[in-house]
């Protein structure tokens, strides 16, 4: 007989892990002049040293970022020009600041972001990038907290959410003090996982939950196609929606440690099937995806759920035009700009071309025999009084041309008529103004750069294009008005001309509706427009139309508004308006 006696071993310390109460945490923000840490600068770092919930010190200085700071990013931050200019450059703030993490956990909101201009800098200065354990606060958030609790990640929502006795501010010490408030609630939080380590407080954030390992069979019968899959519940309604160039890769992503976002994982506890449809390309997947979601709006989906909620601007067709925000494209002889996605957003653009274009703001309609007392406005010198009489419509008439050309081609006046005031506003130190003048600016300068784009495309009857596929054969695609009619694969070493042909021949009928939008969402249209400028795409036809911008078009004006933009150290959010100092933009 043999006997078999198990021994217990007792485990290490490094096996036991270290206990969260004993980490040096060193919580830091940065504040830059963009967001690309290749190309652009810090201007303040902001650190706070924390254990077992205490605090052990701080480190905070402004940076000399050896360039000018771009108006847009001093407006957001507060940060100037003659602030940095005593400051120490990076070479010598770079040391102190690694010397001051030495042998600590770091953390920050979004670390990719600020660990990116971190371990640049390093690699500029000749440091090795630190090798510091990471812990990332939007990361633990997004696997803790439901979209029930809070609507995004971001450091304003979560410290708003914890209560956090600093507000963040976007200057990088008060930012780093309200992260460390959102870590040890955050910390709190995962306690009730049974995590108590550095260690299980990193796997915690990767680990797969009971749900998605019991559920992988779901992507068992899931085929390696291009396609849309489409997650359901035991009665057949659409949980979630997405699209994929290899649905059983994609569809089998979901029940891995991979996927940490809290709401997919509570849909996949209630999902019972993934219904997949396979496309023919990669294109026709995209589309389906997003007609597939604004018809079956699976409360799962964040985006695209209601395609029909956007509003539009419109100059409108009478003798005396005005702008209105309205929800409907009618065919009519008025002007439109769009699509907003909110009354607000659309509010904000009427506001900047007000201030570009003298147009009534009044909302009644005219006509020449209208007789009645002129508003303030008549008086500040922003409207001609047709109302009283003293404008008649030709005179009218030429302020509507001027609106209308900067909503359809040219947006430099109104641009130039923000710029100037934005400079008056900061010259007389009403910065909270300026940035509301600045988000007006963006918003009606990125809209008519949008439109112009969708038009570009929408105005064509008829195009058909084609892009290599992986097996040497192509991806084909019929586009009317801006509609994808038809999609296909034609095989490698296919004659091109019946192929073509035949795709054409048994496309989508298009009946163009009016507007800027005739046949399809903006989304959709986007989605093509991509497509047509990836690399290798060649035109097969073009029909009735040409594919053309205008020479003086808003992307020019874009293109430095989100240059300017680039440096918001937010999460999807340029910042919010407060009163920092505004110039104008160069």
């Amino acid at each position: 007989m043999v006997i078999v006696v198990e021994i217990g071993v007792q485990g290490t310390l490094d096996e036991l892990g270290t206990p969260l109460d004993q980490v040096t945490f060193v919580v830091f923000d940065l504040e830059t002049t963009g967001g690309s840490a290749a190309e652009h600068a810090i201007t303040e770092i902001g650190a706070v040293k924390v254990r077992g919930g205490e605090v052990l010190g701080e480190f905070a200085t402004l940076v000399d970022p050896g360039r000018p700071i771009p108006p847009f990013i001093t407006v957001l931050t507060g940060i100037t020009d003659v602030m940095v200019t005593a400051a120490p450059p990076i070479a010598q703030v770079l040391p102190s600041f690694l010397e001051f993490a030495r042998g600590a956990t770091l953390v920050a909101h979004n670390a990719p972001f600020d660990l990116g201009f971190i371990k640049a800098r390093c690699a500029d200065l000749g440091y090795p990038p630190p090798a510091n354990p990471v812990v990332d606060t939007v990361d633990l958030a997004r696997r803790v907290l439901t979209r029930d609790e809070v609507p995004n990640s971001k450091l304003s929502t979560l410290a708003a959410h914890f209560r956090s006795a600093t507000e963040p501010c976007h200057r990088a010490l008060a930012d780093a003090r309200a992260t460390v408030d959102v870590l040890h609630a955050l910390i709190e939080r995962v306690g009730a996982y049974g995590v108590a380590t550095l260690e299980e407080l990193k796997g915690f954030v990767r680990a797969p939950t009971a749900e998605q390992k019991r559920k992988r069979h779901l992507a068992a019968a899931v085929p390696s196609s291009p396609g849309v899959y489409v997650f359901e519940d035991a009665r057949g309604e659409a949980l979630y929606i997405g699209k994929s160039g290899d649905l059983r890769q994609r569809v089998r992503s979901y029940f891995t440690a991979s996927e940490t976002r809290p709401r997919i994982r509570e849909m996949i506890g209630i999902a019972e099937r993934v219904r997949p449809i396979v496309c023919a390309t990669g294109l026709e997947a995209e589309v389906r995806e997003l007609r597939l979601i604004g018809a079956a709006k699976p409360r799962y989906n964040r985006r695209s759920r209601f395609p029909e909620k956007v509003v539009w601007l419109k100059l409108t067709d009478e003798p005396f035009p005005r702008l209105s925000i309205v929800r409907e494209v009618k065919a009519d002889q008025a002007t439109y700009l769009g699509p907003f996605t909110s009354a607000r957003a659309a509010d904000d653009a009427r506001a900047a071309l007000h201030e570009a274009v003298p147009l009534r703001q009044c909302t009644e309609r005219l006509t020449p025999r209208t007789r009645r007392p002129a508003c303030v406005l008549f008086e500040m010198g922003r409207c001609g009084a047709p109302c009283e009489g003293r404008q008649d419509t030709d005179a009218y008439g030429r302020h509507a041309a001027d609106a209308r050309a900067a909503m359809e081609a040219d947006p430099g006046p109104v641009f130039s008529a923000l710029e100037a005031r934005m400079a008056r506003l900061a010259a007389e130190q009403r910065y909270e103004e300026a940035a509301v003048d600045r988000d007006r600016l963006a918003v009606y300068v990125r809209t008519a750069a949008r439109m112009q784009r969708l038009r570009s495309l929408t105005g064509i009857p008829q195009l058909v294009a084609a892009s290599p596929a992986f097996d040497g054969g192509w991806d084909i695609h019929v586009v009317r008005h801006g509609r994808l009619a038809a999609a296909g694969v034609m095989p490698r070493g296919a004659h091109p001309v019946p192929y073509v042909d035949a795709l054409v021949a048994t496309a989508e009928t298009v009946v163009p509706g009016p507007g800027p939008l005739p046949a399809a969402g903006a989304e959709e249209t986007e989605c093509i427009l991509r497509w047509l400028d990836s690399p290798g795409v060649r035109l097969v036809r073009v029909e009735g139309g040409v594919w053309s911008l205008p020479a003086r078009g808003a992307a020019r004006l874009k293109a430095r508004i989100d240059r300017a933009y680039d440096g918001a150290h937010a999460l999807g959010a340029p910042g919010p308006r407060s009163p920092r100092e505004g110039r104008p933009l160069r």
